[in-house]
């Protein structure tokens, strides 16, 4: 039997290295040899102020977690965790079991895709998410569904082994297409060598991920 748990946290804003930041729900979905279960939440007393930043986006307020007692101790020990943007959640909670990341799966499946968000894939996929299982949006039940509902489709598909998707989860996302300024929508190997040079080299403000996709092409050219 293999239990792929999809997750879901909605929490007090993103972590920084000077403020690491906080849990308010937890929400999980089984998938158990690819049958979908229900899924269930549960709110966290984050010890901090919820700001309103993120009380706009999850709509979780400091008296609804006031005396809430879930923990990230209820997600066990599955075979495989899931989640959409994995890297998020693991910042959270990282016990050692393998992650699969299902924004970056999609991105190698379905690279044609204008956006790989959960929601706009929920849409370009035509997944089956009831509205009263899979709404609303950025609360914690809800997403991990759909979550789960994305990773059924992805094993349904058959394109990759689910040690091919933790290892490309470990990974950097591969992008399909540059996503900065003037050559934003580009594929990588449309993209000017001298943009991809001041890409791969430019300071910490360019994300990780954009980084490691112009030095992936760089080095591709390279090679050629």
């Amino acid at each position: 039997m293999t239990i792929i748990r999809a997750i879901d946290f909605e929490t007090t804003g993103i972590p920084t290295p000077e403020d690491k930041h906080a849990i308010v729900e937890i929400g999980w979905c089984d998938l158990t040899d690819g049958v979908l279960d229900l899924p269930k939440a549960v709110l966290c007393n984050p010890g901090r102020p919820i700001p309103h930043e993120a009380m706009a986006v999850h709509h979780i307020t400091d008296q609804m977690v006031a005396d809430a007692a879930g923990n990230v101790g209820l997600l066990g020990e599955p075979n495989y965790f899931a989640a959409h943007n994995a890297d998020y959640e693991r910042q959270f909670f990282d016990p050692g079991v393998p992650y699969i990341c299902t924004y970056k799966v999609a991105l190698r499946l379905w690279p044609e895709a204008t956006s790989h968000g959960l929601q706009f894939l929920r849409y370009h996929l035509g997944l089956a998410a009831p509205e009263h299982v899979a709404m609303p949006p950025h609360r914690a039940g809800p997403d991990a569904y759909l979550c789960a509902v994305l990773m059924q489709r992805i094993l349904a598909e058959d394109r990759a082994s689910i040690e091919d998707m933790v290892r490309w989860s470990s990974g950097h996302a591969l992008l399909p297409r540059c996503p900065l300024f003037k050559h934003k929508g580009k594929k990588w190997e449309d993209v000017p060598f001298e943009y991809l040079d001041w890409i791969a080299n430019k300071p910490n403000d360019v994300a990780a991920d954009v980084k490691a996709n112009a030095r992936l092409e760089l080095k591709k050219r390279a090679a050629a």
